[in-house]
């Protein structure tokens, strides 16, 4: 029998941050849980009086001081319940869950954001160092998060704002296209990730990107978070979000899962 690889346990939330109007940045000390976790992966965050966990991206992980970084956006009266918690709450996570992204420090690697598709590429860019060229674009000046992290992280770090009040004026994939890279991770927006997954092939790259989709329980139970994959011999057929993903090399995703 294979070793699970996650678990259920309580965190205490030591830092809690507004970073915009909607957007939400936790730190939550769970050394177990940070011990185990790689970049790209998620939680199911148990939210009080709530019956289904909340899936939440894995910003980024400090192993020295044992804590994951969750950075959220409000979309529903759940993630409204959570960002009401305060430091010092405590809060029960099922993880790490999901594949992560697959870092190689050898390469030059391009990661692609779009808004709320950042957070999850911090984790990666603090791994890669000065390997990593974030690339990430947002609706508008107000909107940009997570810029400062990046560049601390070392990466090479370029927004493009689609109303241009801030950074380049135009499509986060436009500024990508005028970079050098090995290996392409991105995080969006289906229209993102299919101009990602383009601009990797047109280059000859490796490419993983991470999806996003409704889920309840987050370890493959449910079957709720279908999503069309490629088998080896070109055929398509249903997997899951939570359990092939969400971070899934580009070739074996199938073009209505974008």
């Amino acid at each position: 029998m294979s070793e699970k690889k996650y678990d259920s346990l309580p965190g205490e939330l030591t830092s809690v941050r507004q970073l915009t109007e909607d957007v939400f940045d936790f730190r939550l000390r769970c050394p177990a849980l940070a011990a185990k976790a790689e970049p790209g992966q998620f939680a199911q965050i148990l939210v009080p009086g709530r019956t289904l966990r909340r899936p939440i991206s894995i910003c980024a992980i400090d192993r020295d001081r044992g804590e994951l970084r969750f950075v959220f956006q409000v979309r529903g009266q759940g993630t409204a319940e959570l960002a009401r918690r305060r430091a010092g709450d405590r809060l029960e996570i099922l993880a790490p869950l999901g594949h992560g992204f697959p870092v190689d420090r050898t390469k030059r690697t391009l990661l692609m954001g779009g808004g709320i598709g950042a957070p999850p590429l911090l984790g990666a860019a603090q791994a890669l160092g000065s390997q990593a060229v974030a690339v990430l674009g947002f609706r508008s000046r107000e909107a940009v998060i997570l810029e400062e992290d990046f560049k601390a992280a070392g990466a090479k770090t370029l927004i493009a704002t689609d109303n241009g009040s801030y950074g380049r004026h135009g499509l986060v994939t436009e500024l990508a296209a005028e970079e050098d890279f090995e290996v392409v991770f991105a995080c969006g927006p289906g229209p993102m990730l299919r101009a990602a997954r383009a601009l990797a092939q047109s280059r000859g790259a490796a490419g993983y990107l991470s999806l996003e989709q409704r889920m309840a329980c987050g370890v493959g139970a449910c079957l709720g978070c279908a999503v069309a994959l490629v088998d080896g011999e070109g055929a398509e057929y249903f997997g899951h979000v939570c359990k092939d993903g969400p971070v899934i090399e580009m070739s074996r995703i199938g073009e209505s899962a974008l």
